[in-house]
């Protein structure tokens, strides 16, 4: 034993990953609707509540930004059950926009994300034009809200339970209400339930919208073959999940065709980081990760380091250089 000689760690040679290096000097800094985010990937509304109940699989903060799930005026306790139901390649919801209402949120859910130095965007809902205004006036001069995003899918009780995202002019009119209220960055989020999403985004965007949120959930159904009912108490629901990437892909490249210059956030069945780079490439700024988190709740940060060894790997310095690169088929 008087032969073994001790050796300290400092004088074992460091051995470097040159792939690791690579990675860990990638820029995935973007920027949506003037907001500086550091790294493009987001939660989507809905699927991670305020974020505390996921801060304990990991640091939230490590995400871009956090989009919460949906403030209404007043309090909401949602649709009757059942309201999810499981679908090939994605899922149907009907929760009925359950919430504490806003003033709940500000007392409770904001001091925690503040707390946290959480980047907010803060997803409202209303069923009427003065129920938007009023919920993003109740948002102005707090700490951590970086960005607004309008969730126009919601019915409009003033008009017999339209849409607000079907209709280009109530979609102008909710937009301009929130937008000379707001005092951050204004983002319309639409449905691809319509003829032309085109046409709903120039006249969000003319109403003062900063950016876009494309798209909501597409609206579908399912029916138990043995009892005849709907998997959905509500009967009609969102369809969520892989099934609509081809159409929120197919949206996000069609409004950055027609509107080059305004920001987009992707939204619609990301689970991997080959669909994330799809987004970036048909113009979104960054991207919202949703149904997928009810599958893999370390599905943001996971996404975070592949896309940063998916740019190193292929030469790429910077996230940005992704964005709106679709080469056409000549």
């Amino acid at each position: 034993m008087s032969d073994v000689r001790r050796i300290e760690r400092s004088q074992v040679p460091f051995q470097r990953d040159p792939r690791e290096e690579a990675a860990a000097a990638v820029d995935l800094s973007t920027v949506l609707a003037g907001v500086e985010l550091p790294n493009p990937i987001l939660p989507a509304s809905g699927c991670f509540a305020s974020g505390a109940e996921m801060q304990r699989f990991y640091d939230v903060t490590e995400l871009g930004a956090l989009v919460v799930k949906s403030i209404t005026l007043e309090p909401r306790e949602g649709l009757p059950t059942p309201r999810m139901a499981e679908t090939p390649s994605g899922m149907l919801n009907a929760i009925g926009l359950q919430n504490p209402g806003v003033d709940a949120w500000l007392e409770h859910d904001l001091p925690w994300l503040q707390g946290k130095g959480a980047r907010i965007i803060a997803s409202i809902a209303g069923s009427s034009v003065d129920e938007f205004r009023t919920v993003a006036r109740r948002l102005r001069r707090h700490a951590g809200i970086v960005a607004i995003e309008v969730n126009l899918s919601c019915p409009n009780v003033e008009h017999r339970g339209l849409v607000f995202a079907c209709s280009a002019p109530d979609s102008a009119e909710v937009i301009s209400a929130v937008r000379r209220e707001s005092d951050v960055p204004v983002l319309a989020k639409l449905t691809s339930d319509v003829t032309d999403v085109t046409e709903i985004a120039r006249a969000v965007v003319e109403a003062g919208a900063d950016g876009l949120t494309l798209i909501n959930t597409v609206l579908g159904m399912t029916v138990d073959p043995e009892t005849g009912r709907p998997g959905l108490h509500n009967t009609y629901g969102g369809l969520s999940g892989p099934a609509i990437r081809p159409i929120a892909l197919r949206n996000v490249h069609q409004v950055r065709e027609a509107l080059p210059e305004v920001p987009i956030l992707g939204c619609g069945g990301i689970r991997h980081v080959t669909e994330v780079v799809q987004f970036l490439r048909a113009g979104a700024s960054a991207v919202s990760v949703g149904t997928a988190t009810f599958v893999d709740p370390f599905v943001g940060p996971r996404l975070i380091d592949e896309l940063r060894h998916w740019l190193a790997d292929r030469g790429y310095a910077r996230v940005t250089d992704l964005i709106d690169t679709i080469e056409p088929w000549t």
